[in-house]
C-alpha cells in the first residue's frame, strides 16, 4: 500500500485537493503493482515551510512511502508526474517541489502484519 503525504506552504482548495487526489491516483500506477485501490493520501496545506532561507514562494514537500519497492521501479516516472501535478494545479515551480521516497518493508493492517519478506 502506498502512502503519499503532501505538505504545502500554500492553501489547497477542495476542488484542487480533489484534482490532485485523482491525478495521484492515476500516477501511482507508474509503480508496478500499485493502484489507487490501495492508496492512502494525506494533505496538509498552509504549512510554514522555508526553502533556501525564504518562505515567500509556494513550496511542496511530498513523502511517498511505498510497500515492497526497494528497487524503486517506476519512481522516476512517478517523480516526474507528481512534479507535473503540483506545477499544473498549484502553480508551484519545479525547484520548489521536493519528494522523499521511503521503502516500506512491513505494514500492519486489518489486525495483521504484512511483511514483504513473506511475499517476495
Amino acid at each position: 500500500m502506498p502512502f503519499i503525504k503532501v505538505k504545502t506552504s500554500c492553501p489547497i482548495t477542495e476542488k484542487q485537493e480533489a484534482a490532485i487526489k485523482s491525478r495521484i491516483g492515476k500516477a501511482i500506477e507508474l509503480v508496478p503493482g500499485k493502484s489507487e485501490a490501495y492508496l492512502l493520501l494525506e494533505f496538509e496545506d498552509n504549512c510554514r515551510l522555508w526553502l533556501r532561507g525564504h518562505n515567500d514562494e509556494p513550496i511542496a514537500y511530498i513523502e511517498a512511502a511505498v510497500f515492497a519497492s526497494e528497487s524503486h521501479c517506476g519512481h522516476n516516472a512517478l517523480t516526474s508526474e507528481l512534479t507535473k501535478i503540483f506545477e499544473e494545479i498549484l502553480n508551484l515551480q519545479k525547484d520548489h517541489i521536493y519528494i522523499k521516497y521511503e521503502d516500506i518493508i512491513a505494514w500492519g493492517v486489518q489486525g495483521m502484519l504484512i511483511d514483504r519478506n513473506q511475499y517476495w
